[in-house]
């Protein structure tokens, strides 16, 4: 991804690993070859590999730089977590080569802003130091949404797989640390940066708002992992917590999005991510990158 201009905002990606990754009649519960094939050819070529037969996608992070702070919206899977498969796999030191190319150090970091607290939405909020999972950023402060928190911390008590680890090595830590804010839907950080609810596929998913001078950019976190779901709303992916609330989330941001100037980042897009939504028809939209 190129690096994007808001008004006086930066924003580049930092990758943790891109490529083939699903097939999409797997990854989607309501795949339909039918539906699939209908819009195969009028899909970005960079969203398939059609030899492989694999959804292309990529896990990333958004590094925001404002006048004021810099930013990170979500951090991915991370080192020595442990993980299962598919969330096991090799080279991730990627990502924190790409921060540092930047400029960036773990301790310039003023926030991270988690969309939601899922394995590959969090991972590099901790970091493995002498046995004990510790913030990553040790001057930042960690954005989660309170009822978010809450539900996972409910489920880790449970002794429920999601959330598995993740809650205690990712999340808790940074409360324990002090250097958590657990926030409401209207939570603003300034005049540039706002939330915007879009729950389902978590029990309190939010998109990052970025504003300036009169432009604006979306993060997207999981609301949609894939160009497909513009084009066919309903199709969830399996990891959903409530199907037809993620479904509901879905349409009515793109609806609001719609041929608008809104650029719009989604985490999971293959490169080049950034892109412009278009209304086509009845809970029907086409997302199309941005090229220039």
């Amino acid at each position: 991804m190129r690096q994007v201009k808001i008004g006086d905002i930066t924003i580049d990606a930092v990758i943790e690993r891109e490529g083939p990754w699903r097939r999409p009649e797997v990854f989607f519960p309501m795949f339909d070859q039918a539906k699939w094939d209908s819009h195969l050819a009028s899909l970005e070529p960079e969203v398939f590999d059609a030899a492989l037969g694999m959804l292309v996608m990529t896990y990333q992070t958004f590094v925001v730089r404002t006048p004021k702070h810099t930013i990170l919206v979500d951090t991915c899977t991370g080192e020595d977590k442990g993980h299962p498969a598919p969330f096991d796999f090799p080279g991730k030191e990627r990502w924190r080569n790409e921060l540092f190319a930047l400029g960036v150090s773990f301790e310039q970091i003023d926030y991270v802003f988690c969309t939601h607290l899922h394995i590959d939405h969090t991972g590099w909020n901790t970091t493995l130091k002498d046995g004990r999972w510790v913030p990553t950023f040790p001057n930042a402060k960690y954005i989660f949404h309170k009822k978010e928190y809450a539900a996972w911390e409910a489920e880790h008590k449970k002794g429920n797989n999601p959330p598995g680890t993740v809650f205690r090595d990712n999340c808790l830590p940074i409360v324990e640390a002090g250097q958590a804010l657990l926030v409401d839907d209207d939570y603003q950080l300034d005049d540039t940066i706002t939330l915007t609810p879009t729950p389902g596929h978590s029990p309190h998913h939010c998109c990052v708002n970025i504003f300036s001078r009169g432009q604006k950019a979306i993060v997207t976190g999981d609301m949609m992992h894939h160009p497909i779901q513009c084009r066919e709303t309903s199709w969830c992916i399996g990891a959903d917590w409530n199907m037809e609330q993620s479904t509901a989330s879905r349409r009515s941001f793109l609806a609001s999005v719609a041929d608008t100037p809104t650029l719009i980042m989604p985490i999971h897009f293959a490169a080049p991510t950034v892109g412009l939504v278009t209304s086509d028809g009845p809970d029907r939209f086409n997302y199309r990158f941005k090229r220039d």
